[in-house]
């Protein structure tokens, strides 16, 4: 799902490309990507974009009289710069935003259709999509902290949840939470003041790197690399490569659609959170340690050729 640092490097190109352009046309092709009737599609056309911001994970795009187009990506909706009136690419092709200059095409992977596209009238009405989070890199630390202080919540949950902190996803938490030095799993409310200090620090940092890496990636060009798994991540997506820190490998917890990546070493001492599958088959077996994992894959790797099979079904690696 594209991340703060990924909406701020599309909201960058964008300015120059729409800014002041008249929006000629919205092309509908995904049945489910439109989920509003109102404004309609027609009132829109010919109407200049006078901003560009972001809500959360979401791009909204401002027209003359304030009316408001609001995109949504969800997990694998992308966006891309295109010619003007360019063909939509099959499938994936969800719609297309039509300018003088060019087509802001928006393509989604996969059979489950979930970016959407919100038409909004109004200030008000805009407001409704805006989950509430406070923003991570315009707030203080205190502020950050009395928003996860305020409930009982993991720190993967609390760096996740749209209506704590805006734009930050699984990705970009299990960057921050290695840079801090935490554990994913660790409740807020028994965050020492050190440990906030060093989750503030290590949230604004990663955030702000990896805007400039994806800005200096992109340079003068549209944005067309969008992912989740990116090479120079620490643990996200390396699922048993290396820490880059420590060496050690990285582990993984799948749990829902979700998954935290993280390095025992380096964020828990050295000792290995429960994980649904190794959990299921290793049972009373369960590793404590990195050490006692190890052992226990190799001994499962010895085993008769039933145990071999289960040793194979433990996660080899997060797909990218």
């Amino acid at each position: 799902m594209p991340e703060l640092p990924d909406i701020a490097v599309y909201l960058e190109a964008l300015r120059p490309r729409i800014l002041d352009r008249p929006l000629l046309q919205i092309r509908v092709a995904g049945p489910s990507w439109l989920r509003t009737v109102e404004p309609p599609l027609a009132e829109l056309r010919g109407r200049p974009v006078r901003g560009l911001r972001r809500l959360g994970k979401r791009i909204a795009i401002e027209l003359e009289g304030e009316l408001f187009v609001v995109l949504h990506l969800m997990i694998a909706g992308r966006l891309h710069w295109k010619p003007p009136s360019a063909k939509l690419p099959g499938r994936r092709g969800l719609g297309a935003l039509d300018f003088p200059n060019g087509a802001l095409v928006v393509t989604e992977a996969g059979t489950r259709k979930r970016a959407t596209l919100h038409l909004a009238r109004g200030g008000v009405a805009l407001a409704q999509h805006d989950p509430g989070g406070r923003e991570p890199l315009g707030a203080d630390r205190a502020a950050v902290a009395a928003r996860g202080r305020g409930g009982s919540h993991t720190l993967k949950r609390a760096l996740t949840d749209p209506h704590l902190l805006s734009g930050i996803g699984n990705a970009y938490s299990d960057e921050i939470l290695h840079a801090a030095r935490l554990s994913p799993f660790k409740q807020t409310q028994r965050l020492a003041d050190d440990e906030m200090q060093r989750l503030y620090a290590a949230t604004r940092a990663t955030l702000i790197d990896w805007t400039a890496r994806l800005r200096a990636e992109a340079g003068d060009d549209f944005p067309e690399r969008v992912t989740a798994f990116r090479p120079g991540m620490a643990v996200h997506g390396r699922y048993r490569e290396a820490c880059p820190v420590c060496g050690a490998p990285v582990q993984r917890i799948a749990y829902a659609e979700n998954e935290a990546n993280y390095c025992a070493r380096c964020q828990t001492e050295g000792k290995l959170l429960a994980d649904r599958a190794l959990s299921r088959l290793l049972r009373s077996d369960w590793p404590r340690t990195l050490e006692e994992l190890e052992l226990r894959k190799a001994e499962l790797r010895k085993a008769a050729p039933a145990d071999r099979e289960a040793a194979r079904a433990i996660p080899r690696r997060t797909s990218r």
